[in-house]
């Protein structure tokens, strides 16, 4: 998969949360599909990630209302907590709240105590991320596809599955971008062997379907 597509990919999957009203439905499948095609996780884990979030998401705006601003992030099961709670009773009250979905095997809980974030604020963590993945594309190093970035008021948060080089190749691409304060590594490694094996194996036979 050459740069410029991965790029306009990834640019794609980034807007699709504020574009997907605009944008045909068979575009949408279609960068979708591809994406999930080159991801080391398996489809079935994929749509578990999302249903996760899905399902979590919902709990949390059931039971905190406009008590808390969460940004919820799934892979391969773990789920990174974004953004803030207007007391730590509340911070709490959320991981209790996503670590009682099913299938979650655990969270990492970077919640602050604050006010939520301005608009403002948010765009700019948007247009950070997106810089990330534009020069994830131009490091050629790794597959951008491979680690997912989470922006929250100028920390960026790194997931995947990948290589000791992959991730510290990625790792200097978030740290050296303009805006970002901080990079917290919630990367999973594996061994090249393995990476390779599982960029070789069909989508639905990557790993992530194994009985539970």
């Amino acid at each position: 998969m050459n740069k410029r597509l991965i790029a306009a990919l990834l640019l794609g999957a980034t807007l699709l949360p504020t574009l997907q009203g605009c944008l045909p439905l068979v575009a949408t499948g279609a960068t979708v599909g591809v994406l999930a095609a080159v991801d080391r996780r398996s489809v079935g884990t994929q749509t578990e990630d999302e249903s996760i979030e899905w399902k979590a998401s919902a709990r949390i705006r059931d039971n905190l209302g406009d008590r808390a601003h969460v940004n919820v992030t799934s892979y391969n099961r773990k789920v990174l907590l974004t953004g803030e709670t207007f007391t730590e009773e509340a911070k709490a009250e959320v991981d209790r709240l996503v670590r009682d979905v099913p299938n979650v095997h655990g969270t990492y809980n970077e919640l602050v105590v604050a006010p939520s974030s301005s608009f403002t604020a948010r765009s700019n963590d948007a247009f950070i991320t997106s810089k990330i993945k534009s020069r994830s594309v131009d490091n050629g190093k790794f597959n951008p596809v491979h680690v997912k970035v989470v922006t929250e008021a100028g920390v960026a948060f790194l997931l995947g599955t990948v290589t000791q080089a992959e991730a510290d190749a990625a790792l200097h691409v978030a740290a050296t971008t303009a805006g970002v304060k901080k990079v917290v590594n919630l990367l999973e490694i594996i061994s090249v062997a393995r990476a390779r094996e599982i960029d070789a194996a069909p989508a639905n036979a990557k790993p992530g379907n194994e009985p539970r």
